[in-house]
Formats: C-alpha cells, sequence, structure tokens
C-alpha cells in the first residue's frame, strides 16, 4: 500500500497526518473595544509621564509597553491616554530619530559585519548580511515615504559603529 493511500484511508481517523505548513495561532488577541478597563487608578498625565520616564531610563518603545503592562498593570497606553506611545514621545521632544525596527536591524548587520571580518569565508553569514541590509534598505524607503526619516537619510555600513 503506498504512502497516498495510507493517508486517504487514515483521514476519518486520528491518525491523519497533517501536511499543511501553518503558521501558529498561540499569540494573545487584544480586546476589540479600546477602553480603559475599569479598575485601572492611573490617570492619563501619569501615564503619560511614565512613559517619557521610562524612555529617559534607556528603555526602547517596545519595552516601555512590556514594562507598563507587567509592572504597572497598564493593558495598553492608547486606551488609557488616547494617543499611541509614540505619540507621547513626541509631544515631550523625545521620539527616537531613527525607528526601532530600522536600529534593530542596523544593529545586526553591525555584528554581522564584526563577524565577517574575522571570518571572512563564512558565506552563509554573507548571504544573511545580504538579507538584512535589503530589509534595511526596504525599511528605510517605506519610512522616508511617509515621513518617520527625511529624504535625504541612507544606509552607509561605514557610519554602523554609531550602534555597536
Amino acid at each position: 500500500m503506498t504512502l497516498a493511500k495510507t493517508l486517504k484511508k487514515a483521514k476519518g481517523s486520528s491518525a491523519y497526518v497533517n501536511k499543511r505548513h501553518k503558521k501558529g495561532r498561540s499569540h494573545s488577541t487584544r480586546p476589540p473595544k479600546l477602553t480603559k478597563p475599569s479598575w485601572l487608578t492611573f490617570k492619563t498625565d501619569e501615564v503619560e509621564e511614565l512613559v517619557a520616564s521610562l524612555y529617559r531610563k534607556g528603555y526602547p518603545p517596545s519595552m516601555i509597553g512590556l514594562l507598563l503592562r507587567d509592572t504597572y498593570g497598564i493593558p495598553g497606553v492608547k486606551a488609557v491616554t488616547g494617543k499611541k506611545l509614540l505619540r507621547i514621545l513626541e509631544e515631550r521632544g523625545l521620539k527616537p530619530e531613527i525607528p526601532e525596527d530600522l536600529a534593530n536591524l542596523i544593529r545586526r548587520a553591525a555584528r554581522v559585519r564584526r563577524h565577517l571580518e574575522e571570518h571572512p569565508k563564512d558565506y552563509h553569514s554573507k548571504r544573511g548580511l545580504q538579507l538584512i541590509e535589503s530589509k534595511i534598505r526596504r525599511l528605510a524607503k517605506y519610512y522616508k515615504r511617509v515621513g518617520a526619516l527625511p529624504p535625504d537619510w541612507e544606509y552607509k555600513p561605514e557610519r554602523l559603529s554609531i550602534f555597536t
């Protein structure tokens, strides 16, 4: 009996082999309504001050959201303040000059470049660096289009020493 016949027979039973390549669905979902929870005691200005103080301590915006959720019990900044986290930072003049995801990719490219200086024949890492740098260029193109980066900004690997 061939594998295909076995799979067809087993389809009705619990021994069916799932050959689809679906991505996981185990993440939590946000509530559909953005309303401030009734049990939350923080006021809008207190949350905004918390966001600014955490950013001044050196936490990136993504980490600030996690800290507010896990430490302070604030499920979402926008539900409490009516503004996104980056908008709060922008109003206080603290907005990062390069968006966080782009800065992380640039840091990653710098690490791979340092690795390639020691191991110049590591062709897998060279290919990885090419893929990272193409992501950087695509993301920079998007951020220029939406106005998050100045139009004359460009990615230059020589300037990577800033991010290491």
